[in-house]
């Protein structure tokens, strides 16, 4: 008897953790090709860092992929698979030239790493191939997403409340939104160059 309580004491507590949780979906328009949809920075609340480490490559003299969403405190693996000498250097971010940084230069087969713990837009260059750019969006928390090529997206697992949600891409004007999350939640934009 005790047993079958416990079980279902355990079945109403995972029950109701999955009911303050939701989802935000929609869609980014008004632009073509990959935007990051993010929920902003919440009062009061912090975020471990992720353990797992992110991969961005250098091949083919391009940065591979082009655009990376990750959450505050990740790490970033730059490889050089190109036979080239490459360099990752950045002059802000989000505007902040206080935060910029330059990785070096480094042969093919290596690596460099850094570890993102500002939140913002970090513009991506090589000055060894000065037409070698990339971005990496650090969101402030875990809940990001990058959309399809037709512009959805989902971030799954939010908890309800309320938020503010930014949507980015690359050459037009980030937006964002108050969002109420309770359950399943839409949230659309509309971009601008």
């Amino acid at each position: 008897m005790k047993r079958n309580a416990l079980v279902g004491l355990i079945a109403l507590a995972a029950l109701t953790t999955a009911a303050y949780a939701g989802t935000i979906h929609g869609k980014v328009s008004g632009v073509s090709g990959e935007s990051v949809v993010y929920v902003e920075a919440i009062a009061g609340k912090t975020f471990p860092a992720p353990a797992q480490h992110v991969l961005i490559d250098q091949k083919g003299l391009m940065f591979a992929p082009h655009i990376v969403a990750v959450a505050q405190g990740t790490t970033v693996d730059f490889l050089n698979s190109d036979s080239v000498a490459h360099n990752v250097f950045w002059i802000s971010i989000s505007g902040n030239k206080k935060l910029g940084h330059n990785l070096g230069t480094w042969p093919k087969g290596q690596k460099q790493s850094f570890k993102f713990d500002n939140p913002g837009v970090v513009p991506l260059l090589c000055n060894v191939h000065p037409e070698m750019a990339a971005y990496v969006i650090v969101s402030p928390t875990p809940y990001f997403a990058t959309t399809d090529k037709s512009g959805e997206y989902k971030i799954e697992n939010v908890p309800d409340g309320a938020y503010t949600v930014t949507a980015w891409h690359e050459g037009a004007k980030y937006k964002s939104n108050p969002v109420k999350v309770a359950g399943d939640t839409t949230a659309d934009f509309t971009l601008s160059k």
